[in-house]
C-alpha cells in the first residue's frame, strides 16, 4: 500500500500532467483502467446523481465509501472525492479517510466549497487536512479550493492565501477548477509549492498546453458521467426515431461481462 502511494505521488512530477479520469461505479472505473488508466478518481456528482442523491452535500458518504470498497481489487491506483469530508468535525473526517485508507485508497480530493454556494472559512478546511494526514501521513490530499468556481470577485488572491493555508496543514497538492486560461495557471504554478491540479474544459487546452504552463495533474470531474448521460439519451432517441447507427467502439456484452470480477464481489 505504500509503495502504491509513493508510485501515486510520483506520477505528478513526471513532467507531463497526470491525467486523472473520474468515474463513478465499478464499470466505468474497470474500463477506464483496461484502457491503461493506472490512476483513476471518482466523481463526487456522478456517484451522488446515480444514487439519486444532491452533489456537494455530504449526502453520499455510505456510497462513496461502498464504491471505494467495489474497486478495491481493480487493477489502478484510487482517489476518492470525498466532497468536504461528510462532516464538519476535522476528527470525524480523519476518521471516514481513514477507513478509505484501509481499503487501499492512495488519495482524496478535500473542497472548501459549500453546498449554499459558499466558501468555508480556510481555517476549518485547513484544520481537516491536518487532522486527515496525522491520520494517514502518506495519503496524498488534493485540497480543493472553489474560488473560480464559485465566481468569487478577484479570486487569484484569495485562492493563493487558501492554497498556502493547505499546503501549511499538510496538503500534497492543490485543486482549483474553474480556470483553464494558461496565464492564470502560469502564475498559480509559479506561486503554489505543490502539484497544482487543473479541470479539464471541452474546448479548452490539452494537456501538452496545460503541462506547459506548470499543471501537474488534470482531472475530468463529472464530464465523463454527463458524457455518459448524452451518449444514453441521444441512442436511445436514435432507436425512437428508427435510425440507430452502431456507436463507435461500443463495447459487446461479454467484454462488459468481464469487466466484472469472476466471484462478483
Amino acid at each position: 500500500m505504500i509503495d502504491s502511494r509513493a508510485e501515486f505521488r510520483a506520477l505528478h512530477h513526471t513532467g507531463r500532467p497526470l491525467l486523472l479520469p473520474n468515474a463513478w461505479d465499478h464499470a466505468s472505473a474497470a474500463a477506464l483502467a483496461a484502457r491503461g488508466h493506472r490512476a483513476i478518481g471518482t466523481t463526487s456528482l456522478g456517484v451522488a446523481a446515480a444514487a439519486g442523491r444532491p452533489d456537494g452535500t455530504g449526502a453520499t458518504a455510505a456510497e462513496t465509501l461502498a464504491l471505494a470498497r467495489r474497486l478495491r481489487t481493480l487493477p489502478m491506483l484510487l482517489s476518492v472525492d470525498v466532497e468536504a469530508g461528510f462532516s464538519a468535525d476535522p476528527a470525524a473526517v480523519a476518521e471516514y479517510v481513514t477507513e478509505l485508507a484501509g481499503l487501499g485508497v492512495v488519495g482524496i480530493n478535500l473542497e472548501d466549497g459549500r453546498a449554499d454556494g459558499t466558501l468555508a472559512d480556510p481555517a476549518d478546511t485547513a484544520d481537516k487536512v491536518a487532522a486527515v494526514k496525522a491520520a494517514v501521513p502518506d495519503l496524498f490530499v488534493n485540497a480543493r479550493t472553489d474560488t473560480w468556481w464559485l465566481g468569487v470577485d478577484d479570486p487569484l488572491p484569495q485562492t493563493l492565501a487558501r492554497a498556502r493555508a493547505y499546503q501549511a496543514a499538510g496538503a500534497d497538492g492543490i485543486f482549483v477548477p474553474g480556470t483553464v486560461d494558461l496565464a492564470t495557471l502560469r502564475v498559480l504554478t509559479q506561486e503554489i509549492e505543490a502539484p497544482l491540479n487543473a479541470l479539464y474544459q471541452p474546448g479548452g487546452p490539452g494537456l501538452d498546453d496545460l503541462g506547459r504552463a506548470g499543471v501537474a495533474r488534470v482531472s475530468t470531474g463529472s464530464l465523463l458521467f454527463r458524457a455518459a448521460l448524452a451518449a444514453v439519451v441521444a441512442v436511445a432517441d436514435d432507436v425512437r426515431a428508427g435510425g440507430l447507427v452502431m456507436p463507435a467502439g461500443l463495447p459487446s456484452y461479454a467484454e462488459v461481462q468481464g469487466l466484472v470480477p469472476a466471484d462478483g464481489d
